[in-house]
């Protein structure tokens, strides 16, 4: 009987023992490095307790940097989030059943490739002189584009970054929901269409309150990425023009990597870790999730 109980734990182990070196034993350490200043290529490491949160919170990069992944992050609910959806539904419906899994694959695509293409592609898609962007712009609003520079203008990067991230990622998200509504028992839908009920209000009473966990999935996955974002602003800005399109994660790069202030970009991690921690709580606590 003994053996029978501890059995379970054995299987387990390894996960937990990969968990706790690679997960929360670098997250203790990282709020206990952030009390250091400390560099690369120096053994030293000099207390300075709470300094760097002082110095943090004083930082106007870092606002800017908050302020962008906040952005990116509100877009993406509607982009991502909303957006998928709304295509995931229409997907599903009845009309469209047929021609589904093309569009499906077409949609999902995106979010399969490199992000180091896709961001070079988008750069050069974006380029005033060598890009089709500016031409199409002209085309559709007959406005004047010769000014136009999407990425290297400090008031529209981090928008050209962010619908970059919404074409490749309302596929992926899409999908998910589709999983969801799959699950979905037909005898709920036939009733609805009994009872005299139209396809909104199908997709209002019966879709959303029967995919709501995998809504809650979708929302976190969304917010959670938004503020761990770094590939996409890397890749087309380097944060630029200035720190116009900067974000938390390429700060952290930044200041451990260019300015060697290892304890600085520890205390950005942790404040990040705290902030997307908290949305995460918020975001389950609001949805009441695990309570039907």
């Amino acid at each position: 009987m003994h053996a029978k109980k501890i059995t379970p734990f054995l299987y387990i182990f390894p996960a937990l023992l990969i968990l706790l070196v690679f997960v929360y034993v670098p997250i203790i350490l990282n709020f206990f490095w952030s009390m250091f200043q400390w560099n690369a290529y120096t053994s030293g490491m000099n207390w300075v307790g709470l300094d760097y949160y002082v110095r943090l919170f004083q930082d106007e990069t870092f606002w800017i940097c908050l302020k962008n992944n906040t952005v990116y992050a509100l877009i993406s609910l509607v982009g991502q989030v909303a957006f998928g959806l709304v295509v995931a539904a229409i997907l599903e419906s009845q009309y469209m059943r047929k021609k589904s899994p093309f569009f499906r694959t077409l949609f999902f695509i995106p979010s399969i490739m490199s992000m180091t293409v896709v961001g070079l592609l988008f750069y050069l898609f974006y380029n005033p002189n060598v890009g089709p962007f500016n031409n199409l712009v002209h085309l559709l609003t007959g406005m004047d584009t010769t000014t136009l520079d999407i990425l290297g203008s400090p008031e529209s990067a981090i928008y050209g970054v962010i619908a970059v991230s919404q074409w490749m990622w309302f596929g992926y998200m899409a999908m998910l929901l589709i999983i969801g509504m799959q699950k979905i028992p037909d005898e709920l839908n036939e009733a609805a269409v009994i009872d005299g009920a139209n396809q909104i209000q199908i997709f209002w009473h019966v879709t959303v309150p029967n995919i709501k966990e995998m809504i809650l999935v979708d929302t976190i996955v969304c917010v959670v990425g938004s503020f761990k974002l770094f590939d996409e602003v890397y890749i087309m800005t380097r944060g630029g023009p200035g720190y116009s399109s900067e974000v938390l994660a390429g700060y952290i790069y930044k200041s451990a990597f260019r300015a060697d202030e290892m304890g600085y970009a520890c205390t950005i991690a942790v404040v990040l870790f705290v902030i997307t921690f908290l949305l995460s709580l918020l975001q389950m606590k609001v949805s009441r999730s695990g309570k039907e």
